[in-house]
């Protein structure tokens, strides 16, 4: 008897603020019994280098199986034969929802998207932007309406935090549980009275 492969998730940075998210995910990933594939868009990598040092892609990178180049439209990932468990785009630029928005599959981030949308597979898209006008509203009701999660990055006050690390890896958590992965969920559950249930 063979071993099942094991599920494969897809993690996408773009050049929103928003990079320690990313690297918080991916570090969550690494923990679970999942294959992820990596795509960070060009500016994407100037704001991993400005946010996480100039070692912040080598992190990230280390963390994942396998690192797929932006403009490598014919990757595996840019098919719907490629099964996948789902897709998280954290942080997610408004230039990349405007671009799913639109079908604009101009490069792997964009297509891969459009893949998980088409395949009815999770994508979840970590919006950055503040404030955000119509424009933006109107793209990410429309990529909400064609089935994407849209989760702004917002830190969860109500569970007290005291230090943007853990504001940053309870959004990494949250936005891996919206994967509804077959795992136990890695936020604990909210009871009513503050404490964890």
């Amino acid at each position: 008897m063979t071993d099942r492969p094991l599920p494969r998730v897809v993690l996408a940075v773009s050049g929103a603020s928003g990079a320690p998210v990313a690297l918080a995910i991916a570090e969550h990933l690494a923990r679970l019994p999942v294959e992820t594939h990596l795509v960070v868009t060009a500016a994407g990598e100037r704001t991993v280098a400005h946010e996480l040092g100039p070692d912040g892609l080598a992190r990230l990178e280390a963390l994942v199986h396998r690192r797929h180049a932006i403009d490598d439209v014919g990757a595996a990932l840019a098919s719907g034969s490629f099964a996948t468990a789902g897709m998280i785009v954290a942080p997610c630029s408004m230039r990349v929802v405007g671009a799913i928005a639109a079908t604009l599959a101009t490069d792997l981030l964009i297509r891969a998207a459009d893949v998980h949308l088409k395949e009815r597979r999770p994508l979840v898209l970590l919006a950055r932007e503040s404030p955000l006008h119509l424009g933006h509203l109107r793209a990410m009701t429309a990529v909400a309406e064609y089935g994407a999660i849209v989760a702004p990055l917002a830190p969860a006050f109500y569970r007290n935090p005291t230090t943007v690390a853990e504001m940053v890896d309870h959004m990494a958590a949250r936005a891996v549980d919206l994967l509804r992965l077959p795992i136990a969920p890695l936020t604990p559950e909210w009871n009513g009275d503050g404490s964890p249930s």
